[in-house]
């Protein structure tokens, strides 16, 4: 199992990558690196918010023909709308667990490759 970000612009950079960019040249350097061997490759979020982190995985798995499965291992961008929805207040855990199952279900259909931003909204 590999642990990597996702190639994306520095905090710093005045350039933005676009979301193809990113899963494009992931993908390239990916298979430039790592062996067909190793069995799966699970991205840290390294900053970016938890819905284009979702589009950059979804775009990365849909463009097929990848020798390892494609993930995330990440804390902060899966969980971070639970605990804002959540806020520590018991009155609102139904809200932070929907907003937890949410992402888990977005991630869910990214790491199909079947991610669409309108499923964000329909939620």
């Amino acid at each position: 199992m590999l642990k990597p970000n996702m190639i994306i612009a520095g905090q710093k950079s005045a350039k933005v990558s676009t979301p193809d960019e990113v899963a494009e040249k992931t993908v390239r350097v990916l298979k430039a690196t790592v062996p067909s061997a190793v069995p799966g490759i699970a991205f840290l979020s390294g900053g970016q918010s938890d819905e284009l982190a979702t589009k950059h995985l979804s775009l990365m798995n849909a463009a097929g023909d990848l020798p390892w499965a494609l993930t995330f291992s990440y804390g902060r961008a899966l969980q971070a709308a639970a605990l804002k929805a959540w806020g520590g207040k018991p009155e609102n855990v139904a809200a932070g667990q929907r907003a937890f199952t949410h992402r888990a279900r977005m991630n869910s259909l990214a790491a199909l490759g079947q991610w669409d931003a309108k499923l964000e909204k329909a939620a």
